[in-house]
């Protein structure tokens, strides 16, 4: 139970730092006259949030192919 306790409290703390950021950036680029560092800070923040969605996305194909070929060589071997 502390052990949740103390998740819960790191993740909480966690989200006000990096929410001040966030709107600390958008503050500074917003007042500025060039859109195109706004643009370009916008792609890089997309490009980021991508990266761990598609690793994600190739491991559980692998875990599913792995699972998936398993399952046969059971069937196979009870065929058998």
């Amino acid at each position: 139970m502390k052990q949740r306790l103390l998740l819960f409290l790191l993740f909480f703390l966690t989200f006000f730092t990096t929410n001040a950021q966030c709107a600390m950036c958008r503050a500074v680029l917003e007042s500025g006259e060039d859109q195109s560092a706004a643009e370009g800070i916008n792609d890089g923040i997309m490009f980021l949030m991508a990266v761990p969605y598609i690793l994600v996305a190739i491991i559980g194909y692998f875990v599913y192919r792995t699972y998936y070929k398993s399952q046969q060589s059971k069937k196979i071997d009870e065929i058998l």
